[in-house]
């Protein structure tokens, strides 16, 4: 819980947690970090720090974290470190101290946790969610396609709110895999959202729940233009760092479609019916693809050892069946129903409606793993 001249809510806040919220959580050791931000000018701190220290000695799970202000971002960042390092967090909640999260949401939030959720987000935008009724229309709309905007950019239709502060967050498999300290623009709110999208792609299970978000109690939202505009910037470079994977992997797609209708026609010619042409066609093409996947489109995830290398490329061809399985049958049935003449152009039809979905699914999913598929994870644990 970051805090910077919070002494009115936080006063509020600690009692909260540890009187009322904490003790209707039975199957969880519960503990609050107050990362206390101090005024970077030398000046004295509103007695924030001074509240809390005074509560450490009635509550022994409370603890404190001080330094300079440098922003949000870092004062997220400083607590997660010392949660892991020191406190030995199996799971990390984020939420502010101004009651705009409701401390009585902490413990749906817990209970998904324990049911086996990695990353927990708790959603405005969901049924039983909601904004403040105080917030002008022009508010709600902002927060709203803001909102929107980053959900489209980033291609996370299925996630509802990713400018959420209250979220929970597994340790082990998906805070641990984060470089925290590179996280971008961590003195702005813009953090929040790229430390939500490595979380995403890291979590294996990802719940939502409602969050009724309350308004203000003390002082004023921060958030301003400024603000907004850092948040879409950040947004949209994540957007596009994302495509990026899909644009090398269409590259090398291509190379291997020239490949592959080379193969189709030299087989054609030399006396194999289309439908075996496509396939012999399609096996040059998947040894060109692994080839260069595996240099450049996933070079993060490069396959370097022997043994794996050739295990994976075992694997790649396993996967690739279902490719060339589809040529073959789009191939065949076309240059059946249309004559043999529209070969290459069934070969377009194949790789272009069925095979590059088809591919860079099983490619992220079972030889490079880049994506975690909830109900999944036995069998990418299964291929190695």
């Amino acid at each position: 819980m970051p805090t910077y001249k919070e002494a009115k809510n936080i006063v509020k806040m600690i009692p909260v947690l540890f009187e009322e919220e904490f003790p209707k959580i039975k199957n969880a050791q519960m503990h609050l970090l107050v990362v206390n931000d101090l005024p970077s000018d030398g000046s004295p701190d509103d007695g924030t720090g001074e509240i809390v220290r005074k509560a450490m000695k009635k509550y022994k799970n409370l603890h404190i974290l001080e330094d300079k202000k440098q922003g949000l971002g870092w004062a997220y960042i400083r607590g997660m470190k010392y949660a892991v390092d020191k406190l030995s967090a199996d799971a990390v909640i984020e939420m502010d101290a101004d009651f705009q999260h409701p401390p009585r949401f902490i413990k749906p939030m817990v209970d998904a946790y324990l049911a086996g959720a990695d990353y927990v987000i708790g959603s405005r935008y969901i049924p039983g969610g909601s904004v403040p009724r105080e917030w002008a229309l022009s508010r709600k709309a902002v927060s709203f396609l803001g909102n929107l905007f980053i959900r489209l950019v980033l291609l996370k239709p299925f996630l509802h709110d990713l400018t959420t502060g209250f979220r929970l967050t597994k340790v082990r498999g998906v805070l641990d895999r984060i470089n925290l300290d590179n996280l971008m623009e961590p003195t702005r709110f813009a953090y929040k959202v790229d430390l939500l999208y490595q979380s995403v792609k890291n979590a294996q299970k990802v719940v939502e729940i409602p969050l009724e978000f309350a308004p203000r109690v003390e002082e004023k939202s921060k958030f301003d233009v400024k603000e907004m505009v850092s948040t879409f910037k950040v947004a949209i470079v994540l957007g596009i760092k994302d495509k990026i994977r899909f644009i090398k992997f269409a590259t090398v797609g291509f190379i291997g479609y020239i490949i592959n209708a080379l193969g189709l026609e030299f087989f054609y010619r030399i006396g194999a019916t289309p439908a075996v042409a496509a396939g012999m066609g399609a096996e040059l093409a998947i040894i060109s693809n692994f080839t260069l996947n595996n240099l450049w489109t996933f070079k993060e995830e490069k396959i370097t050892q022997l043994g794996r290398l050739v295990r994976k490329f075992f694997q790649f061809n396993l996967t690739s069946i279902g490719a060339i399985v589809i040529q073959a049958v789009v191939v065949g049935l076309g240059t059946r129903l249309f004559g043999e003449e529209v070969r290459q152009i069934m070969l377009i039809v194949a790789i272009g409606f069925f095979v590059i979905p088809y591919n860079y699914a099983a490619y992220n999913i079972l030889i490079w793993k880049t994506w975690k598929i909830p109900g999944l994870s036995w069998l990418q644990k299964l291929v190695g």
